[in-house]
């Protein structure tokens, strides 16, 4: 089914024998076969040897290898990208394992950094306050007509570093490569985007290479229209396309997601796909250690998007489980930068008062540790080295095993190492973090951390989307979601100290998840399409592999 595929996928005009070389997404390079050289007329363009797709890659890993920093192995990716896109996606899907942590997080944070600098052509679509009212006309510059789903940033929050302004481009195209290296969303059918208001980032505003507008970010009823317009130009010049907004700042991303989410069919990724995976460890430690989700009380450390999207997906989870929505709740607590999140406080965000409880407040998170005596601590606020060596001894004494869960990204972000984790509660702790740890070994013990990476998520739940031509995205698209995933975990995977599956499953993973999401839609009356009678062939139907196809 991939490969019909393949071969339904036109191009607006016959190329050239040259276009076939210098077009990423036709050429093949030394690939091409003898009859393909003689049909397009490749002789003597190319070395005289023909390899097999086996052997490039081969030689795109050696070179690969010898890079000798993470900022090199991301930019010698972004190459390969950008001259032989079938051969990208191959060595991402064949060792994708090694390649998530150099085209996401952590890299792709020091890459952002560095945009300006590294910059070699351009990937996606830039709008700006300087193009309103021509959003919808710049879309149809696009040369890809089926746009079936699009990333978009401001370059608010990238990950943990802040405002990057139109440098936050690099998240976008990171994330589409893992719709496509994760769930065979096929190349074509992403769109990168990043819409420029601006940025407060004076070093970047003063940086002579920086290349976006160079004025402080467009705020209120002006910002509000130039988000409008791209989502109708998305409208106009596309149709049943998944919008995700991405790193979007927290003055922004809950009122997006708030206006749109039942108008369009978009979803914010920080928000919900963070809780899909988070919900997912909490399912899977349940499975590990034994007891229920409705008997844990989990304090955050962060109460920004990641927080309480979590917050909000597991108070839904526990009214599954037959929780009302107020003692569901009651089992959420949350601190801020001010401290623990109470009613006696003033001030608080709309967001934070549904988890304003009735109790002394703390100004320490070691003391609200001591107060509450959670069963779970869930850090997503960028605050590295947050949860200390006190806080995860006081977790480990009221707890036989502690939950403790460092998501914030990149790792020089996270709120603890594996291996602090593990150290500071006597191999008691189920440990999970937001970016990569190397194995952990403790008195002769070998622990293997799970990461809690939203590409668990994300692309299973996009190509669901996709391939039912859902009008929107559910909640209840992200708990089944979590539940297929919490699903996946083996009994090896949690003796390895892990609750989630290995990232060599992902591609796996994401197809279930799909076709789960799908039926959700189906469910719910929300399909585009009829409802088919195999809804796992009928995904597989819509999932690319990057194979060569042939020319002859």
């Amino acid at each position: 089914m991939a490969h019909d595929l393949n071969s339904r996928l036109t191009y607006p005009n016959t190329p050239s024998n040259i276009n076939y070389l210098y077009d990423p997404a036709l050429n093949k390079g030394t690939a091409f076969t003898r009859e393909e050289r003689d049909a397009l007329g490749l002789w003597g363009l190319l070395p005289p040897g023909i390899n097999t797709m086996s052997e490039q890659v081969l030689r795109a890993m050696g070179n690969y290898r010898r890079k000798t920093s993470d900022l090199e192995k991301y930019i010698f990716l972004a190459a390969l990208q950008d001259r032989n896109q079938t051969l990208y996606y191959r060595v991402l899907a064949d060792y994708l394992e090694e390649m998530m942590p150099i085209i996401y997080t952590p890299t792709v944070g020091l890459a952002c950094q560095e945009y300006v600098h590294i910059f070699r052509r351009p990937k996606g679509i830039f709008v700006s306050s300087r193009n309103k009212g021509k959003f919808s006309r710049i879309l149809k510059n696009w040369p890809n007509k089926d746009v079936r789903v699009i990333v978009i940033t401001d370059g608010e929050r990238i990950l943990g570093l802040g405002d990057l302004g139109v440098a936050g481009m690099g998240i976008p195209v990171g994330k589409l490569s893992l719709y496509t290296a994760c769930a065979g969303i096929h190349p074509s059918w992403c769109l990168p985007v990043t819409i420029d208001v601006g940025t407060n980032n004076v070093k970047l505003q003063n940086d002579p290479l920086y290349f976006g507008m160079r004025h402080d970010r467009i705020r209120g009823e002006a910002y509000d229209s130039l988000i409008e317009e791209f989502i109708m130009a998305v409208q106009d010049n596309f149709h049943h396309t998944l919008i995700q907004f991405e790193d979007f700042g927290n003055i922004n991303a809950f009122r997006l997601l708030g206006r749109y989410r039942n108008r369009v069919c978009t979803f914010n990724d920080d928000i919900q796909g963070t809780a899909s995976v988070a919900l997912a460890g909490m399912y899977a430690a349940m499975r590990m250690i034994g007891g229920k989700l409705v008997d844990q009380k989990i304090l955050f450390l962060g109460a920004g998007e990641a927080g309480t999207g979590i917050g909000d997906l597991i108070v839904k989870a526990m009214m599954d489980e037959g929780l009302s929505q107020e003692e569901a709740r009651e089992r959420c607590w949350f601190t801020d930068s001010k401290g623990l999140i109470v009613k006696s406080r003033q001030k608080l965000a709309a967001h934070k008062l549904p988890y304003a409880h009735e109790f002394e407040y703390q100004a320490d998170f070691l003391d609200a540790v001591k107060a509450l005596k959670p069963t779970a601590v869930v850090g997503v606020s960028g605050q590295a080295k947050a949860f200390s060596q006190p806080v995860l001894e006081e977790m480990a004494r009221c707890n036989e095993r502690p939950l403790v869960f460092a998501l914030s990204n990149p790792t020089a972000n996270a709120e603890c190492t594996a291996l602090e984790a593990y150290a500071w509660t006597d191999g008691r702790a189920v440990f999970a973090s937001g970016s990569p740890f190397e194995p952990v070994n403790l008195r002769g013990v070998t622990y293997e951390p799970g990461q809690g990476n939203n590409a668990y998520i994300f692309p299973g739940v996009g190509l669901g989307v996709i391939a039912s031509r859902a009008k929107h995205v559910t909640d209840e698209m992200f708990m089944t979601a979590s539940r297929v995933l919490a699903g996946e975990v083996s009994q090896e995977d949690f003796e390895r100290g892990s609750i989630y599956p290995p990232l060599v499953k992902i591609r796996e993973v994401s197809i279930k998840i799909a076709a789960a999401v799908a039926e959700v839609a189906f469910d719910q009356g929300l399909a585009g399409v009829p409802r088919p009678d195999d809804l796992r062939d009928f995904i597989q139907s819509h999932v690319y592999e990057p194979n060569y196809q042939s020319y002859v």
